[in-house]
């Protein structure tokens, strides 16, 4: 059985190609993947059969020998680099936002919107979503959701 690496593979149109081990680019399609699997990474290995089609070789029962790492894991931050953010938001809550808050008034707009933006930062770091994009490098990790997660109302939100 030929074994090669994914070169690229588009799970919306259901297909990509392999590139094979001293030999030409295979095309597969989402019916050759084992059941479970929706997408094939990049640089992925895998094992497959092959049948001559009409455009060139396709691939058939795809095997994975191994699943790269989440992109998006793999590019976090340390723990101890995280705990440092937190603890300045939390000196930013104490000294920007709570005394503002005890005289019964919000923090203006602007402090509002900074503050605002650190806590979302804090909260990126801390949660990797499935299908979420990684805040630093823009790279896509598909997942169970594909950039979805619920909503209060029921709805479903982008990433």
């Amino acid at each position: 059985m030929p074994s090669g690496r994914v070169k690229w593979y588009d799970a919306e149109k259901g297909f990509g190609f392999i590139a094979q081990e001293g030999g030409q680019d295979v095309h597969v399609r989402s019916s050759a993947l084992p059941s479970g699997v929706v997408d094939l990474k990049p640089g992925q290995k895998v094992d497959f059969g092959v049948a001559d089609g009409r455009r060139g070789p396709q691939a058939l029962q795809v095997t994975l020998l191994e699943t790269p790492p989440s992109v998006v894991a793999a590019t976090r931050r340390p723990a101890e680099e995280l705990h440092g953010l937190v603890d300045d938001m939390i000196k930013l809550l104490d000294t920007k936002a709570l005394p503002e808050l005890r005289r019964g008034r919000y923090p203006d707009r602007a402090i509002s919107g900074r503050i605002a933006d650190v806590m979302r930062a804090v909260a990126a770091e801390l949660s990797v979503r499935p299908g979420c994009a990684d805040p630093r490098s823009g790279v896509p990790d598909p997942g169970r959701n594909a950039g979805r997660w619920p909503r209060r109302d029921g709805g479903a939100q982008r990433c």
